[in-house]
């Protein structure tokens, strides 16, 4: 993890790279910078970790992923204090963009989503209102656009291209922001092997997504990344969310505890599949632009959850 190299502050950063005049410019465009007033972009290899104070010791509170947006608050020596989503604390300023480079990465790796205005928004196989239904979005979820079309938005369905009426959902430009540490849920029944393999699959949130693959560091897709992280605890799975579904005990939403697996489907086959780690989220190995990813468990219709943790 990155977080221990020296670098400049805040100013001098921006007056090597551009006039005042021109980043205030830049700064105030929103359609630049996203509508942060000071614009960081992560830029590292796999995380850049955030810290709760200015220190290579101190405590873990988040991690960005490469091109990872943030608002910078203030420079402290060789550290900013930065927000990211709902993480504030410090980055090491070697592994952060700001002024034009930020803004001109920014531009370059911003997702396009489309987020459903209604619950229950259906997302279908083809654009039009006789194709299948895959499956349905709640209100506020988001999918990657991937083109907009004539009253319909072709968006990704993990690995897959699916379509949903532009009339119920609105299109926006963001970057991703951090993930926290404490997105576990910590409760009654929750055992110490469930919370580890948790931390442990998030340890590889930004890696690639290959479809075929198995490697946890060098590419997988989404039952190799159920697959290897479940191995490490001498759980044996095949490589297919198929097959991974029929097997441990069938529980429902409101039983799943953090470590179970969710099951996705299409046409009523299980085509994908996650680790839910609590708090009502899945990390999943999910499509080839995005990689290993935190998600809500609900960003598309659960087909089922299964159990393999005996405790």
């Amino acid at each position: 993890m990155a977080d221990n190299v020296n670098s400049a502050g805040i100013g001098t950063i921006l007056d090597t790279i551009m006039t005042e005049e021109e980043y205030l410019n830049c700064a105030g465009d929103t359609s630049l910078s996203f509508g942060y007033a000071n614009l960081g972009v992560s830029n590292v290899e796999n995380h850049l970790n955030v810290r709760e104070a200015p220190s290579t010791e101190s405590k873990l509170v988040g991690k960005m992923s490469n091109t990872n947006g943030c608002e910078i608050i203030e420079a402290d020596g060789e550290w900013y204090h930065i927000i990211s989503g709902t993480v504030e604390g410090y980055v090491h300023s070697d592994y952060l963009l700001t002024g034009a480079k930020a803004i001109l990465r920014a531009n370059e790796v911003v997702t396009k989503t489309a987020k459903a205005t209604e619950g229950g928004l259906r997302v279908r196989s083809e654009p039009n209102t006789d194709s299948e239904i895959i499956t349905t979005m709640g209100e506020g979820e988001r999918l990657e656009v991937l083109e907009e079309l004539d009253g319909w938005i072709k968006v990704s369905l993990d690995d897959e291209e699916a379509y949903i009426s532009a009339d119920y959902a609105v299109v926006e430009e963001e970057l991703d922001t951090a993930i926290t540490m404490t997105e576990l849920l910590y409760g009654e029944g929750v055992s110490d092997v469930r919370v580890d393999l948790c931390q442990y699959a998030k340890e590889f949130l930004g890696n690639r997504y290959v479809w075929g693959g198995a490697s946890l560091t060098k590419g997988t897709d989404c039952s190799g990344f159920t697959m290897m992280v479940y191995k490490k605890y001498g759980i044996s799975l095949p490589h297919s969310s198929v097959s991974q579904s029929k097997m441990g005990t069938k529980v429902s939403l409101s039983e799943a505890k953090a470590g179970d697996l969710v099951f996705y489907a299409k046409g009523g086959t299980v085509n994908h599949v996650g680790i839910y780690i609590g708090n009502g989220q899945v990390i999943h190995a999910s499509n080839p632009k995005q990689g290993i990813k935190i998600s809500p468990v609900g960003y598309r219709t659960i087909h089922s959850i299964r159990q393999y943790i005996n405790d």
